[in-house]
């Protein structure tokens, strides 16, 4: 008996490229986690990343420039300094030298407080520590007023964080405010067995990292809406999530932080 082999073949879908339906694509890219705005990158990678799209990145801008589908625009950050120094603060040397992505997670870390305005007229301060290599929030801290334990509480909760290793001697890098020059947060940096690091003077490209994420974060976050300490603290949890787990990033080969953490500890 002679049996004919069936080959069954399949074809890949074809992409859609007629420009309703890219437009289409675009709004539900830009509405996933809609809480958060997004722009042309931002709605490129989660196009790849949630929905398995690929659309070039100009015909995207091109589209969306077309049909007003909003990008938010990048603010510098006013945010400087916080007090004077005092006689007894110390500034150390800069030891990162603005070699940002070493491509080992927990080994260069990076801290930075800014403001927040919200409700009506009140204002808050975060301050976050940001992975180097991955640029995942490994712990941060809010509060309405600038005493020391902004920044040291915000040392506590990167102990307490439980997914965090850090190599031996890992480096903290900050610029040269009252808070990372005080022999407290220097005290409790030694204990963590952390080496500590400061950008120059003036010099705010040397904590570029730091910089970047708190544009991005001003720029996407509904800060403004909050109107109570409550509500910004539920608002920052959220982005906090939504900002290493599933916001994508054009220089971490288009994953999210917790993704290209994964990759680089595989990779090792």
């Amino acid at each position: 008996m002679c049996h004919a082999q069936v080959i069954i073949t399949t074809f890949q879908k074809p992409l859609r490229t007629d420009e309703k339906h890219v437009r289409e694509m675009i709004l539900k890219a830009r509405n996933f986690n809609k809480r958060y705005k997004k722009g042309a990158r931002q709605i490129k990678m989660t196009l790849a990343g949630q929905f398995n799209i690929n659309y070039n990145l100009k015909r995207i801008r091109r589209i969306m420039n077309k049909y007003k589908i909003i990008c938010p625009i990048r603010r510098a950050n006013p945010y400087r300094k916080i007090t004077k120094e005092t006689q007894e603060h110390t500034v150390v040397p800069n030891l990162v030298n603005r070699e940002f992505k070493q491509g080992i997670p927990g080994k260069v870390l990076f801290t930075d407080i800014t403001y927040l305005y919200y409700g009506k007229g009140q204002k808050a301060y975060l301050s976050t520590i940001i992975d180097g290599s991955s640029s995942e929030v490994l712990a941060y801290y809010l509060s309405t007023n600038l005493r020391m334990e902004l920044a040291t509480e915000t040392l506590n909760q990167l102990k307490k964080n439980k997914r965090v290793i850090l190599i031996k001697n890992a480096i903290i890098h900050s610029d040269q405010g009252a808070h990372y020059t005080s022999p407290i947060f220097q005290e409790k940096v030694k204990k963590m067995g952390l080496i500590q690091s400061m950008s120059r003077r003036g010099n705010c490209w040397d904590n570029a990292l730091q910089e970047s994420f708190f544009g991005h974060f001003k720029d996407e976050a509904n800060i403004k809406e909050c109107m109570n300490l409550e509500e910004l603290k539920k608002e920052i949890r959220s982005y906090m999530k939504h900002y290493n787990n599933t916001r994508y990033q054009w220089n971490l080969n288009k994953m999210t932080p917790v993704g290209y953490r994964s990759h680089l500890l595989i990779a090792a």
